[in-house]
């Protein structure tokens, strides 16, 4: 029972705050306005303030786990190669194929992943989702390009890649976690004090005024993404495409935690290189049990592939993973593993 409770307390604040957007979108507490509004806030300011806390506040270089980020890699890759399999196989549409392969290897991982990892894990796990995010975003990015243009209409623009690699470059996420990154090393290797122990310069300490207010909007970060992706849903009719949003939510959803989760637990148990612990395995969580990302849609629309399906999937792999991501927390509980 108490295993149960768990997955409860980790999974529905997230449903809630996310029930309480969609239910002030619905009445007219709030419009359309405030959502684009809100979104470029959670997304250039909150989220990297978020991601630039938690990686400041690990102690030491030697806390990275970096068979974490290398088994990121691997569980991404394997997203992919799911996707592809089963698309040939299930799916005869060139550009739904494209389209549903996206779908699955990439995540809601900065929106929904944090709240998630911290509800189940605290602050380390936090941090390091924004460790893994460093890998992640840039080679999710990458893949769903390349996919997209290989199941395309047309020949892709050349300039494509050099479009998406700016826009991967000049990320607010992946800005905060390098500028976060390089102020952890600098703080590692300073001199220490031969009184406390610290380091001789701490933004706490030394920049207070500028590290008191980094800590106050990462604090306010995930209940307003959540309540915004609430207010962003919009529930339409499925069409002519039930067969294909049935069948990539169900890759993404059910077949990717089940088979990357599951590779996770069994190389931690018999590869002597991967070790993960309780403040891993929910930013694996939170990367592999994730929705498809809300970006989706704007990313499929420029590269010519399915924009009303890739549109449908995102809410329908939302409204799934709330009893997905509860039951591999709930495993994951059972097994002491979180």
């Amino acid at each position: 029972m108490q295993t149960i409770l768990f997955g409860i307390n980790a999974v529905l604040p997230l449903i809630l705050l996310m029930l309480i957007g969609y239910l002030l979108k619905k009445y007219k507490f709030v419009n359309q306005n405030f959502i684009d509004v809100g979104n470029k806030l959670v997304f250039r300011i909150a989220l990297p303030a978020l991601l630039f806390y938690n990686i400041y506040m690990v102690k030491e270089l030697s806390q990275i786990n970096w068979s974490m980020m290398i088994f990121a890699l691997i569980g991404i890759f394997t997203a992919t190669i799911i996707g592809f399999i089963f698309t040939s196989i299930f799916i005869k549409d060139r550009i739904k194929k494209g389209t549903i392969i996206q779908g699955t290897l990439r995540a809601n991982f900065a929106i929904l992943g944090i709240p998630l990892a911290e509800a189940i894990g605290g602050e380390m796990a936090v941090a390091n989702v924004a460790l893994i995010a460093l890998v992640a975003i840039p080679l999710m990015s990458s893949l769903s390009v390349i996919v997209l243009s290989y199941y395309g209409e047309d020949t892709p623009d050349k300039n494509v890649f050099k479009t998406i690699f700016l826009k991967v470059v000049k990320n607010p996420l992946i800005i905060a976690i390098f500028v976060g990154f390089s102020v952890l090393l600098l703080r590692s290797f300073m001199p220490l004090d031969s009184i406390t122990g610290l380091p001789v310069f701490t933004l706490e300490s030394d920049l207070k005024f500028l590290f008191t207010p980094i800590k106050w909007v990462s604090q306010i970060t995930s209940p307003l993404a959540l309540i915004i992706l609430g207010a962003t849903f919009k529930f339409e009719h499925f069409n002519d495409l039930k067969k294909q949003i049935a069948f990539g939510t169900a890759l993404r959803s059910i077949l990717v935690p089940l088979v990357v989760l599951s590779l996770a637990v069994v190389l931690d148990r018999f590869v002597s290189f991967f070790k993960f612990d309780s403040n891993i395995y929910p930013a694996l969580i939170a990367l592999f049990a994730s929705p498809q990302a809300v970006t989706n849609t704007t990313l499929v629309k420029e590269l010519k592939g399915n924009e009303n399906l890739s549109t449908q999937m995102i809410i329908a792999t939302t409204i799934l993973s709330i009893l997905t991501i509860f039951i591999v927390v709930v495993i994951f509980k059972y097994l002491e593993l979180i």
